[in-house]
């Protein structure tokens, strides 16, 4: 979903968390070369857990400030960066959105009911798109998806448990599936989705669980995404009802 610029208090918590970090590197004078505290002293700092940080952090080593040293921690990397990457004078890196990154943004509120969670091998043909072996451990997610209280998606996730382990033991009732991949070690940043969207009729679960009629055209979303090493990281399909879901794209003619 596209991204736009908007009020501080609509960004993901994480993204705030980087900016009071960034600026407090900056009013505490850092130089290059400077370690960072702990990640647990700085999520006691600003109050957030660590997924959070971690991803705070993954944030700011996308846009070059800061960078993780193995077992070492993270080290300040370059501060001479605008402190909004939307104003920045080269293109920020690109990020994917999640539905819950969207909702916030745009004033909504996100929350979901999962349906079921568990870690199963993967079918030869999850293995072929996700770029893993045939039976390797798989984490396979599926929710109720609603903004304002108000169901707007079925959604299918399915992500190589290797990538993120602790996918297994989160509550994915209240926690965001990109918050957690940003907070792995090492952070699994979405950057780039292959995506098609088609449009049918709603199966009999759907009618049950959507409340609809076998007329509702429903909206078929199925995304590849992949992360900042252009490895696949998550295949999610997610069934919207029609009247609820509108895509929208920039194409552009590239020499």
């Amino acid at each position: 979903m596209p991204r736009a610029l908007f009020a501080d208090d609509a960004l993901p918590l994480y993204e705030r968390t980087a900016a009071q970090l960034l600026a407090d590197l900056r009013a505490t004078a850092a130089h290059v070369g400077d370690r960072l505290p702990s990640e647990r002293t700085l999520a006691t700092r600003y109050t957030v857990s660590r997924v959070t940080l971690r991803a705070a952090l993954a944030e700011l080593e996308s846009r070059g400030i800061v960078r993780p040293a193995s077992s070492r921690g993270w080290f300040v990397a370059n501060l001479d960066q605008p402190s909004d990457p939307a104003v920045a004078s080269t293109p920020a890196v690109p990020q994917v959105q999640g539905l819950a990154d969207f909702a916030r943004v745009n004033g909504l509120t996100p929350s979901s009911r999962v349906l079921s969670a568990t870690v199963r091998p993967a079918t030869v043909s999850e293995a072929e798109d996700l770029r893993i072996a045939p039976g390797a451990d798989l984490f396979e997610l599926h929710r109720l998806r609603f903004l304002d209280d108000l169901l707007v998606a079925l959604e299918h996730n399915r992500l190589p448990l290797a990538a993120c382990p602790a996918l297994a033991e989160t509550d994915f009732n209240t926690a965001s599936l990109y918050a957690t991949l940003r907070g792995a070690e090492p952070p699994q940043l979405p950057r780039v989705a292959d995506y098609s969207c088609e449009a049918r009729h709603p199966t009999p679960r759907e009618i049950d669980l959507f409340g609809i009629s076998d007329t509702m055209p429903m909206l078929v979303a199925t995304t590849l995404t992949f992360n900042q090493a252009d490895r696949p990281i998550e295949l999610t399909v997610q069934v919207y009802r029609g009247d609820r879901y509108r895509f929208r794209a920039s194409i552009t003619n590239r020499p």
